[in-house]
């Protein structure tokens, strides 16, 4: 692999996380494809744009975009092998030519002065270790003018999967969701914070938009449960307990799941994000590279 910045990140994305959600694809793609066409609008990507795909995971939105832009290319970048081999799989099934994916880390990844029209990024720039190091190295590949568009979560409270996970303080150690300004899911969950690492990494003309959808999680409250704590939290949560307390957190959490069945069966649970577009200037004025005034 090549220079890597976030350490811890590429351990737990090339070992059982990884695996995980490269397995479990079509499900982590049913409970996020709610924001690819928000996403994919707010970036602007059409004919013979040049597509930069950030924390690509097993390459959904990648593939979407190269299918917007049939006269130019998209390129995924993600930590994971397991996942870029599922990413990789999946765009030759649908024999989508006009898409690569390579691995690396954002943060200092080669990724070519001016290379991109567009940079997006559907729940992958939480974790960098050095945000603004990060999103300058992404500003710097974009061309003049370029756009970047991402997801991210907004404030843990108003994401359902949070509330169903704290449900069961009174079981497992449960401890608190949301720290902006630290690597993790919600680093990026305050505005204040985006607009910081963003005017710091050298962007302009920023926007943030609430947005929400409701994604499928599993195709009854049990399905929903199993596959809730069989993600990387859960199953942290789920190993600090013995066997009859971790039965009685399936149970609990299945019970508060039922609440959320559709009347197929389907559960569906909120997830409130914050839809973010940067531009690149037209011209690129003087900054500290890299940091934080």
């Amino acid at each position: 692999m090549p220079d890597i910045a976030n350490t811890e990140q590429a351990r737990a994305w090339n070992s059982s996380e990884g695996a995980h959600w490269a397995r479990n694809q079509d499900r982590w793609n049913a409970v996020n494809e709610g924001f690819n066409e928000p996403l994919l609008d707010a970036a602007g990507i059409t004919g013979n744009h040049r597509t930069l795909d950030l924390g690509c995971g097993s390459g959904q939105t990648t593939r979407l975009a190269a299918l917007r832009a049939p006269g130019g290319h998209a390129l995924g970048v993600d930590l994971s092998a397991p996942m870029l081999a599922a990413a990789r799989a999946c765009a030759e099934r649908e024999r989508i030519g006009n898409v690569s994916f390579t691995q690396g880390d954002a943060q200092v990844h080669p990724l070519g002065a001016g290379a991109f029209d567009a940079a997006i990024s559907r729940y992958g720039v939480m974790f960098f270790a050095d945000p603004v190091a990060a999103f300058g190295n992404i500003g710097r590949a974009l061309s003049p003018g370029g756009r970047l568009a991402f997801i991210c979560p907004a404030e843990a409270a108003l994401n359902d999967w949070v509330t169903a996970v704290a449900s069961l303080r009174d079981l497992l150690p449960v401890g608190d969701f949301g720290q902006p300004g630290v690597p993790g899911m919600f680093s990026l969950a305050s505005p204040d914070r985006i607009r910081d690492v963003l005017t710091a990494a050298g962007f302009a003309d920023l926007t943030i938009n609430q947005v929400q959808a409701y994604g499928a999680w599993g195709s009854g409250a049990g399905d929903a449960a199993e596959f809730l704590l069989g993600t990387g939290p859960g199953r942290y949560l789920m190993e600090q307990a013995d066997t009859t307390t971790r039965a009685r957190a399936l149970r609990a959490l299945t019970d508060h799941l039922r609440a959320h069945e559709a009347a197929d069966g389907t559960v569906r649970l909120r997830s409130t994000s914050w839809l973010v577009t940067a531009d690149r200037p037209t011209c690129d004025t003087p900054r500290t590279a890299g940091r934080r005034p």
